[in-house]
């Protein structure tokens, strides 16, 4: 056992050393499989980036209320007197004057155009109640002042204001009524809100000549107050309306672009990759027939053919998963904390150390097949044909 385990390690270690003189076909594999692994990262960064973002949003010490059967927030009515009762409720957080921590919200979408390419997109304006910055404590001016009610004023996201055009502090935004003043712009911890506008929800509700909110958002006592205001809600009969965690309400929003991004990342990497597997096939072959003389040798002399096996698979091994960690730091390079707009919605890119393991892993997966079907074959040539052939 111990001479067959020195066998291997001694023709892997010579077949190793053997790279650069093979370093044309050996490039082959390194560039393929770099590019195939840069791609897919970089596009699964979208998905993690974009998960991430929508993770920072919420808590699960708040609930948002919607009229019953809706799922997004524009497509949800509540009522004034509604409202009201919502912030009667029970499970309710109080702020230091005493008033129930809520936000009836209203949202508007703004045509916007990015700066990257000059499309247009949609970004969405936010009307907050009074109790919005106890309700969301990470909304925080970075510049400017923050809007005042019954003026045509609000305040940007620090991603929308870097992505999109005519969003600067001082800037006007054409919306009904004439043109709203940006007086401010804020950052929140990376979140969705870093995307939006944000207004006094009543002079939003004048301006579009609207009556009801879309949506109703309160703080929590506690995350375990949830049960309790959820079925104070739910059980009034005056009432129509859902209560979801704000956690969940996102998680149930994103979820399809999130898979569809992940899809189109596996898709594009698997496509790829099979180009790459069929490269390493073919590289290694060739890298195979270009050894012949030297494995029938070690054949002749003693070696087994596990021991070429083994060479012939750790040389694919090696040059794949070299070819992953350049792609992988090309990746990390060029997108990791790059802003990215879907629509209106801005994320930054995240290439985190569970992606760079997925495309090694990837790569390894590739390396292994690429290489064991050449090392199959050179183990069973037989000496005298691989003499004859060379």
């Amino acid at each position: 056992m111990l001479a067959r385990v020195r066998q291997i390690v001694a023709v892997t270690a010579m077949g190793l050393r053997a790279i650069p003189d093979r370093f044309g076909v050996s490039l082959v594999i390194v560039i393929g499989m770099a590019l195939v692994v840069a791609v897919t990262i970089s596009i699964l960064s979208m998905s993690v980036g974009f998960m991430r973002t929508v993770h920072n949003t919420g808590r699960t010490d708040r609930a948002i209320v919607l009229s019953h059967g809706s799922q997004f927030e524009f497509a949800s009515a509540i009522s004034r007197d509604n409202m009201l009762t919502i912030a009667d409720a029970p499970g309710i957080k109080t702020a230091g004057d005493g008033k129930p921590i809520v936000s009836a919200e209203y949202l508007v979408a703004v045509l916007v155009t990015k700066k990257s390419d000059g499309l247009d997109a949609y970004l969405s304006l936010r009307g907050v109640g009074p109790e919005g910055s106890a309700l969301r404590p990470e909304i925080k001016l970075v510049s400017g002042r923050m809007f005042l009610p019954a003026r045509h004023e609000l305040i940007v996201g620090k991603s929308a204001l870097a992505q999109f055009e005519g969003l600067k502090v001082g800037s006007q935004v054409p919306l009904p009524e004439g043109d709203w003043t940006i007086t401010g712009s804020f950052e929140s911890n990376g979140d969705e809100h870093e995307s939006e506008l944000l207004a006094d929800t009543d002079t939003v509700l004048s301006a579009m000549r609207a009556n009801t909110f879309h949506s109703v958002t309160v703080m929590l006592q506690t995350p375990e107050s949830f049960e309790k205001f959820q079925a104070a809600i739910t059980t009034d009969p005056t009432l129509a309306v859902d209560v979801i965690r704000e956690t969940q309400f996102l998680a149930d929003q994103s979820k399809y672009l999130n898979t569809f991004l992940t899809m189109i990342a596996y898709v594009v990497g698997g496509i790829m990759g099979l180009g790459a597997t069929f490269g390493a096939l073919n590289t290694m072959y060739t890298a195979v027939s270009a050894r012949a003389m030297e494995i029938a040798t070690l054949r002749a002399i003693g070696f087994s053919g596990v021991a070429v096996v083994a060479s012939v698979l750790a040389e694919s091994l090696v040059l794949a998963v070299s070819g992953a960690a350049i792609g992988a730091a090309a990746a990390w390079i060029a997108f990791n904390g790059d802003l990215h707009a879907v629509g209106g919605l801005v994320f930054r890119l995240a290439v985190t150390p569970g992606l760079v393991g997925l495309g090694l892993g990837f790569a390894f997966a590739r390396g292994f097949i690429g290489g064991l079907f050449p090392a199959i074959r050179a183990a069973r040539l037989p000496v005298a044909d691989a003499l004859r052939a060379t």
